[in-house]
């Protein structure tokens, strides 16, 4: 059977990042993607320039809808905008038997905000405690812990902070410092330094949320945690090279290159 993936996420309705990029990613990766919308954006190359919180009943039930149905082999998690939502979401999970991929958003690519001030410590307390693998950047990081990382020296540092909260694996994405685009993936007593090549393209929109995905679909083929991070690297890294201009702005990754 194709393993199934559920996303628990807000929509981009420029179909660059948040749910839209998710379910993109998981039919790349080969399993059956599913999904529960958090928040509908109004968003494009440009920015983000609304966003609107569905009710935290109808997010548990279409929650409920598909787990108890259909099953889900691994949960990945996105915007989750207020502490409200984030309890039940963690709540959620906790009762699920299947691996968590979170992705603690904070800001969108193009800087907007879309987590209020006010849950950041419903995701410490309640959200990373119940997380598989979690997956900041540098600017969640600082958000969540306040630890800044200036170089590739701090991002040990940074995983040390983010895995206090509770998490099994946290992988420091390293992908705004210069050179090459290296990450940390640690447990607290391993560690695997992923490095890619860095590519000369703007178009980046909705990496975060593929890279999540990926992991998350990896996870839901049976692959370890460091097998499916290392092949979500390499598909988010491709995605990267062949990102494509849409808008006026910044444009969004490819998810399907490595189709053709």
């Amino acid at each position: 059977m194709i393993p199934g993936v559920l996303t628990v996420a807000g929509s981009d309705s420029g179909g660059g990042a948040g749910i839209q990029a998710d379910l993109k990613t998981m039919l790349a990766l080969g399993v059956h993607g599913m999904s529960v919308v958090t928040a509908v954006t109004a968003q494009n190359s440009l920015g983000v320039q609304g966003a609107w919180e569905l009710p935290v009943e109808a997010v548990r039930a279409q929650y409920r809808s598909v787990v108890d149905d259909i099953g889900v082999r691994a949960v990945k998690t996105g915007m989750l905008s207020s502490a409200e939502l984030v309890h039940a979401v963690a709540e959620l999970i906790a009762g699920t038997d299947a691996p968590a991929v979170v992705d603690p958003v904070g800001v969108s690519k193009h800087g907007d905000p879309l987590l209020a001030p006010s849950a950041l410590d419903s995701v410490r307390t309640a959200l990373l405690p119940v997380a598989t693998v979690a997956t900041p950047n540098l600017d969640e990081v600082a958000h969540l812990t306040g630890v800044r990382v200036a170089s590739e020296d701090d991002l040990r540092r940074a995983a040390e902070a983010v895995l206090a909260y509770g998490p099994r694996w946290v992988v420091i994405k390293g992908g705004h410092l210069a050179g090459d685009a290296v990450d940390l993936l640690t447990d607290g007593s391993q560690e695997h330094w992923l490095r890619a090549p860095r590519h000369d393209n703007r178009h980046s929109h909705g990496t975060g949320c593929t890279l999540a995905s990926a992991i998350a679909s990896q996870l839901a083929k049976g692959q370890s945690v460091p097998e499916a991070v290392k092949a979500a690297k390499e598909y988010v890294t491709g995605a990267i090279a062949a990102g494509f201009a849409l808008g006026a702005g910044i444009g969004p990754v490819h998810h399907g290159w490595n189709l053709s």
